[in-house]
């Protein structure tokens, strides 16, 4: 299996603990929670079941269809013909007598998909699901129970910080993230794709590190056939995914679309303050919730721009799929099919590589730091804006590196098919940039300009501009144990 070393390593031992486990799975929908699981225990589940997806209104499916086909799985998967159940207290004690029928003292793993799908309004999915735990799970020492969800927000408020009868009933939780530069180039060539590294950012910049996307790719396809194909054919297969994803894994998926879209309009993001005024909409419990959906799901982060307080967070929308398709895609008609192969050097696309790069940057924040061999050193990132007045020009740092050995690394990134050659107006740029941002730190703080581009830096009179060069193969960087 491609990356997920840990998490492999961490089941097998939940899988030999000798004692009852209940273990969450989450992350975003297409991240491969169903493959772990699969790969992990094939041949060794002794009973699955998944949930029935929202209808293409958004809306969930009913109580008694949910419950008719628990009915049906429990049947396919061996149980005696019975009375089928009404509620999912009955439902759950029909698993425990088929499993208690079935046990012979060996491990029984039983695995719940898409479990936030069963809880539909009003049908008690939550209190029969800690009773079957609580009351009888939790007793048996063989058993191990694995759900998994998409809906990252209730695996989060029902299970994981649950303040009922499932308060501490979890044993172990497990958050897929998207894969990194690395594991999707590994992903790549194991499917027989041999793309530069640069390409691969380039996929990056538009799929994220999100494998399910990868599988579509024809290893006969360059990058950009393979992105037309995806997004723009006739038969687009990714053309609807993201309205699907919203509709199937969010309450009020329209409200968080808006959300989604209006953030994409800046790349720094807006305070909440801004965000509420700009969508018209008002502080409270729906807007609160609807932000920390976006957050949970990897869609939008959080941070205080340097120089604010804590009062002052920002969200920004960081989900390399959704800037893509909202840039390109949404509300788009009439598009050419080989849209993108005829636009590779256009202006526009240039322009949105830059931007796309630089999230790409933030999302391998792990890899930079390495680079700068600051493994050891608490640090944190942040951007700046400064907004210009009367008397001074505004200007805008996308990453700074904040560190305790009182060093500032103030990041540049360059996305160029070639090295990149530092001109005399930007080395005066970078000279301006770095006394503004003097003025801003302590007097025994030292700034140092730091270049994170795709090839290198041409030396010239100007390079020295940069103390240091970050290049796309040490953003492709792996960790031990990766």
């Amino acid at each position: 299996m491609i990356g997920r070393t840990k998490e492999v390593q961490e089941l097998y031992r939940l899988y030999n603990s000798n004692k009852a486990e209940l273990v969450a799975i989450y992350g975003r929908r297409r991240i491969g929670k169903t493959y772990l699981v699969d790969q992990v225990f094939k041949n060794r589940i002794t009973f699955r079941h998944a949930g029935i997806s929202p209808s293409e209104d958004g809306e969930k499916n009913s109580l008694g269809q949910q419950l008719d086909h628990f009915y049906l799985s429990l049947q396919i998967q061996g149980m005696k013909k019975c009375k089928r159940p009404k509620t999912w207290l009955e439902a759950f004690f029909l698993l425990e007598k088929y499993l208690q029928d079935i046990d012979d003292a060996s491990r029984q793993v039983v695995f719940i998909d898409e479990l936030p799908w069963l809880d539909t309004p009003k049908s008690g999915f939550v209190s029969a699901f800690e009773a079957f735990w609580n009351t009888w799970g939790c007793h048996r020492d063989n058993l191990m129970v694995i759900v998994c969800g998409s809906a990252n927000s209730w695996i989060v408020n029902t299970l994981i910080n649950n303040h009922g009868g499932l308060y501490g009933r979890l044993t172990y939780e497990i958050k897929l993230h998207p894969f990194n530069l690395s594991e999707c180039e590994e992903l790549l060539k194991d499917a027989g794709i041999n793309y530069s590294r640069y390409d691969i950012a380039q996929c990056y910049m538009i799929l994220g590190g999100i494998p399910y996307y990868y599988s579509f790719f024809r290893p006969d396809y360059s990058v950009a056939q393979n992105i037309d194909m995806l997004f723009f054919s006739k038969q687009a297969k990714l053309n609807g995914e993201y309205r699907r994803f919203f509709k199937s894994v969010f309450k009020n998926p329209d409200y968080l679309m808006k959300i989604a879209t209006y953030l994409a309009t800046k790349r720094s993001g807006y305070s909440r303050k801004e965000l509420l005024e700009g969508l018209k909409l008002k502080e409270g419990s729906v807007f609160k919730d609807a932000i920390d959906a976006l957050i949970a799901s990897d869609f939008v982060e959080k941070y205080v721009p340097f120089g604010k307080g804590i009062r002052e967070t920002y969200y920004k929308l960081t989900d390399p799929f959704c800037l893509f398709y909202l840039h390109f895609i949404n509300d788009k008609t009439g598009l050419d099919e080989s849209f993108w192969q005829k636009n590779l050097n256009s202006q526009p696309l240039n322009v949105w590589r830059g931007y796309a790069f630089e999230n790409v940057c933030f999302k391998h924040i792990s890899q930079i730091k390495r680079a700068l061999e600051i493994g050891g050193v608490s640090s944190k990132q942040s951007a700046w804006v400064k907004h210009g007045d009367g008397s001074q020009k505004g200007t805008q740092i996308d990453l700074i590196i904040e560190r305790k050995d009182n060093v500032f690394n103030m990041c540049e990134m360059k996305f160029y098919n070639k090295s990149f050659s530092v001109s005399k107006a930007y080395y005066e740029k970078i000279l301006e940039r770095t006394d503004m941002l003097v003025e801003m730190i302590p007097s025994n703080a030292t700034v140092h300009s730091t270049l994170i581009t795709t090839s290198g830096l041409t030396q010239n009179e100007y390079s020295g501009a940069f103390v240091k060069v970050i290049t796309l193969d040490e953003l492709f960087c792996r960790f031990p144990g990766d």
